[in-house]
């Protein structure tokens, strides 16, 4: 039995796997071999390519393509249009498929509208990606990243609020009042 929602365009390849209480909307294509999580909502315009892996509750919005070779952790958010790519160097004369790059989005992540992330990189857990950035490397955790090239200007909480570090390297999320230490541009949540 079928314990998750699909709207009538969409297009489910099998095999793959749901978990329950997922939502696929309009127009939306799962292609065979994917492994999608509980609670997660796929928009509209949407397609999820071949033995991509999704964690739980994992937000894709409008007219996103998320080609093989990404894994998404738990709780990552993909902006509208956001784009990944899974070759370095495409040629439309050149067959590259065994040339796939891996991209691991790790938990908590947020990208925003429009970016692009370049495939073979990691993006580290609960780093947010600005609108219409480009990254090109690995982020760490928990960075703000924003511009073409990507580059960091700063740390963002679990909460998805800034971080504003003492001199002690310590700093406390506005919203939650959640901890936070800087050692040696590694942030970590005491």
């Amino acid at each position: 039995m079928q314990d998750y929602f699909s709207h009538a365009t969409a297009v489910i390849d099998e095999p793959c796997e749901i978990g329950s209480g997922t939502k696929i909307w309009h127009f939306s294509h799962i292609m065979k071999n994917c492994f999608i999580g509980e609670k997660c909502n796929i928009g509209q315009n949407v397609v999820v390519s071949p033995e991509v892996s999704l964690g739980n509750n994992v937000k894709i919005q409008n007219n996103i393509s998320v080609y093989t070779g990404v894994t998404c952790e738990d709780n990552v958010f993909l902006g509208p249009s956001m784009v990944f790519t899974n070759v370095i160097n495409p040629r439309s004369g050149v067959n590259r498929k065994s040339e796939y790059a891996p991209t691991h989005i790790k938990t908590g992540v947020s990208i925003g509208a429009n970016a692009t992330i370049v495939c073979g990189i990691t993006i580290g857990k609960y780093a947010f990606i600005g609108a219409g950035t480009v990254v090109t490397k690995d982020v760490p955790d928990y960075a703000l990243i924003v511009g073409n090239p990507g580059r960091q200007i700063g740390w963002m909480s679990e909460h998805g609020e800034r971080l504003t570090f003492n001199e002690e390297g310590k700093a406390k999320c506005p919203f939650t009042k959640s901890n936070y230490k800087l050692v040696r541009s590694i942030v970590t949540k005491e």
